[in-house]
């Protein structure tokens, strides 16, 4: 290809008479008719070209008001800043009583799980001091790889915290067997429509107690009895007795069970 420099610009003049030539000249020179002149001689073409031109423009204003004369539209002062990040603490503990989890072997290696194996599962779910019973889990975990040298599994995780009337929360990503890691909020329904953010989870004793982070976007401002201090993450948490009776002071409205 020609470089830049090597381009040079090629232009064209036309020395059209001025003003005063006579029309015959510029008809000439040009090779056609004035389209201008036939106008000026014609005064039906002129009335029909400046009817078209009024119809034209009142087009062109009604177009232009229906696109941006619009009134802007009020943020809705009810809906949280996007930068607002509400934190939310949860326990989740399998009492083994839900048959949980369950293994679903698609792989030919039966000493350990591999790529492909399907785990079910679903577990009760408390509020962050052990005080309140809210809901369960309910999710499936899909086997990526197995990690002797870490004594533990990847797994793809997609599952849901149901808390009662309040609503639910999706999340998905990795869940490690042997580390903390971090899933995304999807969604969820209820008080949490709308929800978006990350959850950290921590595994205390896999697969029997876990500790889970949210730090939640786009929602308005969630309960108090939700938002509680959070008892430290240790093997030997158990959830209050009155919780794990489900007595009704000591778990919220319409519990998921």
């Amino acid at each position: 290809m020609a470089s830049a420099s090597s381009l040079k610009p090629i232009s064209y003049s036309l020395n059209l008479p001025n003003s005063r030539s006579s029309s015959s000249e510029t008809q000439r020179l040009l090779g056609f008719k004035s389209s201008f002149s036939s106008h000026h001689r014609n005064p039906s073409l002129s009335t029909t070209h400046q009817d078209v031109s009024r119809r034209s423009s009142k087009n062109n204003v009604t177009t232009r008001a229906f696109f941006f004369n619009k009134p802007s539209s009020q943020p809705d002062s009810s809906r949280p800043a996007d930068n607002k990040v509400q934190e939310l603490f949860v326990y989740e503990i399998n009492e083994r009583d839900r048959n949980s989890p369950a293994i679903l072997k698609l792989s030919q290696k039966p000493e350990h799980l591999t790529i492909g194996d399907l785990v079910p599962f679903t577990n009760k779910l408390y509020t962050g001091d052990l005080q309140k019973r809210i809901g369960i889990t309910a999710g499936l975990c899909v086997l990526i790889k197995h990690e002797p040298e870490k004594k533990g599994d990847r797994f793809e995780a997609i599952y849901s915290f149901y808390f009662g009337d309040y609503g639910h929360i999706s999340v998905q990503g990795a869940y490690l067997t042997y580390e903390d890691t971090y899933l995304a909020v999807t969604g969820g329904s209820g008080i949490f429509e709308g929800v978006y953010g990350q959850v950290k989870l921590h595994q205390i004793v896999f697969p029997y107690k876990l500790f889970y982070t949210f730090y939640l976007k786009g929602v308005a401002d969630l309960p108090q009895e939700l938002l509680v201090k959070p008892v430290e993450p240790s093997p030997t948490v158990e959830a209050a007795p009155a919780a794990k009776a489900t007595e009704p002071h000591a778990a919220i409205s319409n519990f998921t069970n």
